[in-house]
C-alpha cells in the first residue's frame, strides 16, 4: 500500500487538521507523498520501514514532537525537517547516515532531547558520542543513554507529569495524619475529662457518705438523750408516792360519806 492510500485509511474520515497522531509504518514510498502542511495539529508521526531514501518535500508540522524514521535508507537531507522546530524525539536508527557532518542541521532544534542513531554507520566514528553531545548541547539522550552512559528512563516523562499528583498524595497523607492525630488527641482529651468527672463523682460520693454518717450519729445521740430523760421521769419515786396518796383519798372518800349518811338515817329513825 502506498503512502497516500495509507493516509486516507488512517484519517478515518477526519479532516487533516484534526489529526494528532499518524502511524504510516510499513507503507511503501521512496519519498514523502500525500503528507502536507494541512496536518498542522500533528504531534506524533511514525514512518518506520517505509523505504524512504530522502526527506524531500517533508511538510511543515509546527506541533510535531515525536518523529520515527527508523529502518529506512536515509543518507542525509535532515535540513528538510526545519519546518518541525518543536521536535523533542527523533529516531533515525537503521538508516544510512555515515558522517557526523550529516547531523549539522539538527543544531537548530533547541528542544531536541532524544536522538537515536543506533545501527547507523556514524556510530562507528571515533569519539562519536562525545562529538554528538558537543554538537547538540541540549541533547539529553543519545541511542538510549545519557552523556554519562546512564540508561534513559522511558517513564521519566510520565514521572514528571505525575509529580504533581504525587505531591497532592503526600499532602493528603499529611492531612490525614494530622486528622488522625487530632482524632486521637480528641479521644484522649475526652478520656481525661471522663476520668476527672469520675474522680469528682467519687469525691462527692465520699463527702456525701461522711455527711450521712455524721447525721445518723447525731440523730442516734439525740435519741439516746431523749430516752434517758424519759426514763428519768418515769422512775421518780416522789411522783409515784404523791400519785398513790391522791388515789387513796379518792377511793376512801366515798366510803366514809356513805357510812356517815347511813348513821344519820339511823338517828332520825330513833
Amino acid at each position: 500500500m502506498d503512502m497516500e492510500k495509507r493516509l486516507e485509511l488512517e484519517r478515518r474520515g477526519k479532516k487533516a487538521d484534526e489529526i494528532k497522531e499518524l502511524n504510516l509504518d510499513n507503507c511503501r514510498a521512496c519519498s514523502i507523498e500525500g503528507l502536507t502542511d494541512e496536518y498542522s495539529d500533528l504531534e506524533t508521526l511514525s514512518l518506520i520501514n517505509v523505504g524512504l531514501t530522502a526527506l524531500k518535500n517533508f511538510p511543515n508540522l509546527p506541533k510535531l514532537k515525536k518523529l520515527e524514521l527508523s529502518d529506512n535508507k536515509i543518507l542525509s537531507g535532515l535540513n528538510n525537517l526545519q519546518g518541525c522546530p518543536n521536535l523533542t524525539h527523533l529516531s533515525l536508527s537503521g538508516n544510512k547516515i555515515k558522517d557526523i557532518d550529516a547531523l549539522e542541521p539538527l543544531k537548530s532544534f533547541s528542544n531536541l532531547k532524544s536522538l537515536d542513531l543506533y545501527n547507523c554507520d556514524v556510530t562507528n566514528s571515533d569519539e562519536y558520542r562525545e562529538k554528538v553531545f558537543e554538537m547538540l548541547p541540549n541533547l539529553k539522550y543519545l541511542d538510549g543513554f545519557d552523556q554519562n552512559d546512564g540508561e534513559a528512563d522511558e517513564e521519566e516523562d510520565d514521572d514528571d507529569d505525575n509529580s504533581g499528583e504525587d505531591g497532592d498524595e503526600d499532602e493528603n497523607d499529611v492531612e490525614n495524619e494530622d486528622d488522625d492525630d487530632d482524632d486521637e488527641d480528641g479521644e484522649e482529651d475526652e478520656e481525661e475529662v471522663d476520668g476527672e468527672d469520675d474522680d469528682d463523682d467519687d469525691e462527692d460520693d465520699g463527702l456525701d457518705d461522711e455527711d450521712d454518717e455524721e447525721e445518723v450519729g447525731l440523730d442516734y445521740l439525740q435519741k439516746e438523750d431523749i430516752d434517758e430523760e424519759s426514763e428519768g421521769e418515769d422512775f421518780d419515786p416522789d411522783a409515784e408516792e404523791e400519785e398513790d396518796d391522791v388515789e387513796d383519798e379518792e377511793n376512801s372518800s366515798p366510803a366514809r360519806g356513805t357510812k356517815r349518811k347511813h348513821e344519820d338515817e339511823e338517828q332520825g329513825d330513833d
